[in-house]
């Protein structure tokens, strides 16, 4: 008899136990959810490009639960890349969770970010500024300051993102560089003839050789041109580059350039070659980096 008073009262004591756990453990799973970044795909319906351009983001964790803004950090892609790169060969995703930052990386195909002369629809700069960001700023809570706006890219997206920084001052406190394609503008089918595809893209983006549309897009005639009066406006720029990446030389005179005119920006040459191991390194260390920049 007392042995089944003892297992009544037990039991009943595991169950208050247990019930009074129960809202520990629902905040505990949801702590978990809230800790986990989302990845969203869009489809913008581009009046510029005449399509549906696809871009994802990365919200950050609690963002579904809260009204807090954020800053927004736009990565762009390389050659023959698409929107879903960074997400899908890097681990950007992971990277976030430790960023308050709503990240979003556009559609460029291999159009060099730039508004091509030749093919039709190809607006990819004025894509980007006119219509890509505004929607941004209407779909997600993200301020819509300068300086709490980045940019940055790897290959043709680097040369992209500095190009954006240097004509958008305006837009973007900080703008960064991995391995950039930053002479793409001198380039031609008979630059590299075994890749083919960087002629047809080149010619495609920038014109015939010599074209205005050649000259308006070069980044090195764009940062020997700034003005003193200029360069207080300009945003901060972080360039990176292999040691073993055939584009460290362009890099290095892109950074003479830099130092010519005073610009102010963070040069740095480190071990590695043109692939996503050390593209995926280089985004931790604009991600840190941006932390001294964006508010």
């Amino acid at each position: 008899m007392a042995k089944q008073v003892y297992k009544r009262v037990f039991g009943r004591l595991l169950l208050l136990v247990l019930v009074g756990l129960l809202p520990f453990v629902a905040s505990v799973q949801a702590t978990v959810r809230a800790d986990v970044g989302t990845r969203v795909v869009h489809q913008l319906d581009s009046r510029l490009m005449g399509r549906k351009m696809p871009y994802e983001v990365i919200r950050p964790a609690g963002y579904e639960s809260g009204k807090e803004k954020f800053p927004a950090v736009y990565l762009l892609h390389g050659l023959t890349g698409h929107s879903n790169d960074w997400l899908d060969k890097s681990k950007l995703m992971e990277y976030a969770l430790a960023y308050r930052y709503v990240i979003v990386m556009p559609e460029g195909d291999n159009g060099w970010y730039s508004d091509s002369p030749v093919a039709k629809n190809g607006k990819y700069e004025s894509y980007i500024v006119e219509e890509l960001i505004p929607e941004v700023e209407k779909l997600y809570r993200v301020k819509r300051t300068r300086d709490s706006r980045a940019i940055a890219g790897l290959s043709m997206g680097g040369y992209g993102a500095l190009k954006f920084g240097l004509k958008y001052p305006e837009k973007f406190v900080l703008a960064g560089s991995f391995s950039g394609a930053l002479r793409a503008v001198e380039w031609d089918e008979n630059t590299f003839p075994a890749f083919r595809v960087l002629g047809e893209s080149v010619n495609s983006a920038f014109g015939a050789k010599g074209s205005p549309s050649r000259e308006s897009n070069d980044i090195f005639k764009i940062a020997s041109g700034v003005t003193p009066a200029q360069i207080s406006s300009l945003p901060f720029l972080y360039i990176d580059c292999g040691t073993e990446d055939g584009l460290i030389v362009q890099n290095r005179e892109f950074t003479d350039v830099l130092m010519k005119n005073k610009v102010a920006h963070e040069f740095r040459q480190l071990p590695g070659r043109h692939d996503w191991p050390y593209w995926d390194s280089q985004v931790q260390e604009f991600l840190l980096l941006s932390r001294r920049f964006l508010k």
